[in-house]
């Protein structure tokens, strides 16, 4: 547990809400996201968008919440606990997106405390959100956010232009954050030769995060971890920089620590920062 006062105050547990897919094999998606909030001390509840079938080897099938069961469930959860903050993965379907920036209009959750990890396409190529839900999460949702977590991938689709250098990864921050003056950008950077993260925030200040290549297959749901923890040291009291870095040392921590799990890209350890193995 990360030692940070809680924002919910002395005694109050602080609770943070996961809106993602459910992955069985507990490397991505609302399972993993739990553990991380778990790991910081944080109560996390869920709200399962997409039932997929998958392994450590891959993706094999999704099939989608129904948008009224995505809604009901948001709303129950609402009626119950004092969210202090959302962490958005998957959504699927357009309807979904709607939903989901419905509940964020209408919860009074502070942006500073929502983070959007756009999870477009499963590493295989599979489209985990459709074209609409990408138009719509542009439209709706974006606006409804205070940070945002793309890979470079990601960041090509949504800005519209290629990101494959560093210099690329800076037009296309730029040009994706025109377009939402109070949005924080990190730009995970795994994809890239180095691996080293863009931060920019909303203020317009800027500045690359340095990584370093870690040898290991446990890289499964290192996305959804990276901003689950971001969401939970924002909820700690971090600052913007400050979480970000903590986010990355927990993520790199975590995928150093982890043992082999399953035939392919397997899990993290997220309990090492316990001295605990999974």
């Amino acid at each position: 547990m990360v030692g940070k006062s809680s924002i919910s105050g002395a005694g109050k547990p602080i609770i943070a809400l996961a809106i993602a897919g459910f992955d069985p094999s507990s490397g991505a998606g609302v399972t993993a996201d739990l553990k991380v909030f778990a790991a910081h001390g944080v109560y996390g509840v869920s709200a399962i968008t997409a039932l997929t079938i998958q392994s450590t080897q891959g993706v094999r099938g999704v099939e989608a919440v129904s948008p009224e069961v995505l809604a009901e469930t948001l709303s129950c959860l609402a009626e119950d606990f004092e969210i202090s903050g959302v962490k958005i993965g998957m959504l699927a379907t357009r309807e979904n997106v709607d939903r989901v920036s419905g509940f964020l209009c209408a919860a009074g959750i502070l942006k500073s405390y929502v983070v959007l990890d756009p999870i477009l396409k499963a590493s295989s190529g599979q489209a985990l959100l459709s074209p609409g839900g990408v138009v719509r999460l542009k439209e709706s949702l974006l606006p409804q956010v205070g940070w945002l977590t793309p890979n470079t991938e990601e960041l090509a689709e949504l800005a519209r232009v290629p990101v494959r250098n560093r210099t690329e990864v800076e037009t296309a921050a730029e040009r994706l954050a025109s377009g939402y003056p109070r949005l924080n950008l990190v730009v995970t950077g795994g994809h890239l030769d180095a691996p080293d993260d863009y931060l920019r925030l909303a203020g317009g200040e800027s500045r690359w995060l340095p990584g370093r290549r870690i040898e290991t297959t446990a890289t499964h749901g290192t996305g959804c971890a990276f901003s689950s923890a971001l969401l939970a040291r924002l909820l700690l009291g971090d600052g913007p920089a400050e979480a970000v870095a903590g986010a990355k040392a927990y993520v790199a921590g975590a995928m150093a620590a982890a043992d082999p799990v399953g035939k392919g890209k397997g899990p993290l350890n997220h309990l090492y920062m316990l001295g605990r193995t999974m």
